[in-house]
């Protein structure tokens, strides 16, 4: 059941093309509400943010499928007629094996702990109106990009109130290299030798990897991961709710962290950099006015590989889970039919990494920092969030 409406859930935000670092945040709120909801019967770990518990005789799926129909349903109220329809098959199913009054009550609790949920989370600051911002003209600084106009989006994720960090800035990394370093050098001129459009040392399976790490949005990929290995190792309605929790809070948390630190360095795109190099004071790099990514750079600040960090985050939550040598196989909604398999979590972050520099988005150096700050952001969610009320419990 949890893995069904997780599914839902990426549908819903597949339909109404939210972004991904908006969708990173509200996959976090849904799995938040399905799980509280499922621990309610027990309160077998600690709680997100509903500590009450759930009724007797009620039935813990259907307060799963209530509490993530709710949160969709109220998020996303276009949609309320599919998912509605979708819950209905969800207890069609359920009173076929269970009491039909059971399966109301648990319904109607899922209810309830979502609607706590989404009001709490309503108040994070993500809606906040940001600062004003002020363009910098100075070298490294971040310019606009073609394909955008005005200041960098997705600035409030930057003070949003994360679900487990104790602030924004708990990880934030020490910044990009000096624009004169040998090391700054190194990475620009990778990205500009890979990165372009016109790249002629940049292979086929390269290109095909840049592409397919950008038409999908990290929690969807991710989630799907989460989702298939849940079922090959047929963990328990809880279990796999606690599991796409930690993931979806992990990817959340590092989304507000990367932002955070991208907002404070503010630092240009390769697309600028590139145009720009006759500025950036380094004899070892020159600029080509006429370059561009292979693909559009998304329309905010370089510095941190927001990519990079969120898989790196849901990488390490799925680790403490499956371990690290965990075979799976990734799939990408905007490449039909094109898998990426992996015999290793590392593996799949490290190709994350890559695919931004050879699209064009990222020197090296910030995808680095990234998957480190990823790293951290998930040991975080994973050792002070649902954490085990009895020692005998698995995971």
């Amino acid at each position: 059941m949890v893995v069904s409406w997780n599914e839902i859930a990426l549908s819903t935000f597949a339909t109404a093309n939210v972004p991904p670092p908006a969708a990173n945040r509200l996959g976090a709120i849904v799995q938040a509400a399905v799980f509280d909801a499922v621990n309610g019967f027990g309160q077998r770990y600690t709680p997100i943010h509903i500590a009450a518990s759930g009724p007797e005789d009620a039935s813990a799926a259907a307060a799963a499928a209530g509490a993530a129909h709710e949160a969709l349903a109220t998020l996303f109220p276009a949609q309320k007629t599919s998912l509605d329809a979708a819950l209905a098959t969800s207890i069609a199913g359920l009173v076929d094996e269970e009491d039909a009054q059971s399966v109301a009550a648990g319904v109607d609790w899922g209810k309830t702990v979502a609607d706590q949920v989404v009001a709490w989370r309503a108040a994070d600051g993500f809606s906040s109106a940001p600062p004003p911002y002020v363009f910098n003209s100075s070298p490294g600084q971040w310019q606009a990009t073609p394909g955008g106009t005005g200041p960098p989006k997705f600035r409030t994720l930057a003070t949003t109130m994360p679900f487990a960090l104790t602030s924004p800035s708990q990880f934030r990394p020490v910044g990009p290299p000096a624009l004169t370093s040998a090391r700054y050098a190194q990475d620009f001129n990778e990205v500009m030798a890979l990165g372009g459009t016109t790249s002629t040392v940049r292979t086929p399976f390269q290109t095909e990897t840049a592409k397919f790490w950008q038409l999908d949005t990290p929690t969807a990929m991710w989630d799907r991961v989460a989702d298939s290995l849940a079922s090959e190792r047929h963990t328990n309605l809880l279990q796999t709710a606690r599991l796409l929790a930690l993931t979806n809070i992990s990817i959340a948390d590092a989304t507000i962290a990367v932002f955070d630190a991208k907002n404070a360095f503010n630092s240009w795109r390769p697309v600028t950099a590139i145009a720009q190099a006759a500025t950036d004071g380094n004899p070892d790099t020159s600029p080509d006015p006429t370059w561009q990514p292979l693909l559009t750079t998304p329309y905010f600040q370089e510095y941190p590989s927001a990519h990079s960090g969120v898989s790196s985050a849901a990488a390490a939550v799925l680790t403490s889970f499956f371990g690290e040598d965990a075979a799976f196989t990734v799939t990408s909604a905007g490449l039909p039919g094109v898998t990426r398999s992996f015999t290793s979590f590392a593996e799949a972050v490290a190709q994350v990494a890559d695919a931004r520099v050879y699209a064009g988005f990222h020197f090296r150096f910030a995808c680095e920092d990234a998957m480190r700050m990823g790293e951290q952001v998930g040991a975080q969610v994973r050792g002070t969030l649902m954490q085990r009320r009895s020692e005998t419990d698995p995971n």
